[in-house]
């Protein structure tokens, strides 16, 4: 599948703003074998004094701008064309939670993709009871690890109700789950917690998602948002498999991967610090589309 992704993110100041120095994180990532970019702009406005583009240690590109003067809004505009290829399914031994377990203990390597880094907490996510106890009412042990996700992804999907006003970005995992009320950054992190409390490696995907209209519908340009879902190691075989418990499914070819982290602080599209005064309001949009 080829795409042309397009992301606006606007932020006005009821003050004036200066001495701000941002990470955007909204580049999807180059990934051989599966995801491949051929093309990108990100564009800032007002123009940074300083621009630096780098990746960051799990292997996320990252721009970092930096505004000394005086400015009334900031607008992020990314665009990219990206060529998606087909997953090969699952392939390998695969384990169940002992033996999943077990690998762990001989696992060494510290490098970006190890399991090792995304075992307990993280700075947004702490161990939560009720969240550990709904994994072990969904969980067979005996069954191979990917079966465990799809399991428990699919019992999220049906506990939780997608409602974009019952949380905000700051809300945690706790009461999303207590409110069984979220969106996918909720979802995301209340699945990595079940996952991490069977003991499975689980971390947070963030990137876009082609949606479709209804049967009948025009589709609308600059409607979707960023999008995010899950990784699960389920061992060295197996490696890592995704899962979106927003929609119930494995990842296929109608997600683009912008990056990996522990949980959403790892990967949020902007994030930094500013000098201003009053409040100030932010708005993205972000647009999916199918070239072939």
């Amino acid at each position: 599948m080829l795409y042309d992704i397009r992301l606006t993110i606007a932020h006005r100041y009821a003050g004036s703003a200066g001495n701000g120095r941002h990470l955007l994180r909204v580049l999807p990532r180059q990934m051989p074998g599966r995801q491949r970019v051929s093309a990108h702009l990100v564009d800032v406005t007002p123009h940074p004094d300083q621009r630096h583009d780098t990746v960051d240690f799990f292997g996320n590109a990252v721009t970092t701008v930096t505004h000394l003067e005086a400015h009334s809004e900031m607008s992020i505009r990314m665009s990219s064309r990206v060529e998606i290829t087909a997953s090969p399914g699952f392939a390998g031994t695969q384990l169940d939670l002992a033996e999943l377990r077990g690998a762990l203990t001989e696992h060494r390597a510290l490098n970006a993709a190890s399991p090792l880094h995304f075992l307990g907490p993280s700075p947004r996510l702490r161990p939560i009871a009720d969240i550990a106890d709904f994994a072990q009412m969904n969980c067979d042990p005996a069954a191979p690890v990917a079966q465990t996700v799809a399991r428990l992804g699919e019992a999220l999907h049906h506990f939780m109700t997608f409602d974009a006003s019952a949380t905000t970005v700051d809300t945690d995992a706790a009461e999303a789950f207590a409110k069984q009320r979220g969106v996918c950054q909720d979802l995301s992190h209340i699945m990595i917690l079940a996952l991490q409390s069977l003991g499975i490696p689980a971390g947070y995907v963030s990137g876009y998602l082609r949606t479709l209209p209804p049967p009948g519908g025009v589709r609308l340009e600059g409607v979707d948002a960023m999008h995010a879902w899950v990784q699960a190691w389920c061992g060295p075989d197996q490696g890592w498999v995704e899962y979106d418990p927003t929609n119930a499914t494995f990842v296929g070819t109608d997600h683009i991967v912008v990056g990996y982290g522990r949980d959403y602080s790892d990967v949020s599209p902007v994030i930094g610090y500013l000098r201003s005064s009053g409040k100030q309001t932010n708005s993205q949009s972000v647009d999916v589309a199918c070239v072939d």
